[in-house]
């Protein structure tokens, strides 16, 4: 089962947000800083439901073979 990352790291006076996809190693990051983690977390999953051809990707056949 594919996994999916969400993070929030300390950047400057708060915290970024990244999301790291499995299998091609891509991650994303905001180029906002947000004062709390859970503001950097719920920005995070709202960008990955913004790429929903990228949530589609992990169900083809070829993703299943590529984990």
């Amino acid at each position: 089962m594919p996994t999916i990352t969400l993070s929030a790291t300390p950047k400057g006076n708060g915290f970024q947000a990244t999301l790291i996809f499995p299998g091609d190693g891509v991650s994303i990051s905001s180029a906002e800083t947000y004062p709390t983690i859970a503001e950097a977390l719920t920005a995070a999953a709202l960008k990955l439901l913004d790429m929903p051809e990228r949530l589609e990707a992990m169900d083809r056949p070829e993703s299943l073979v590529a984990r």
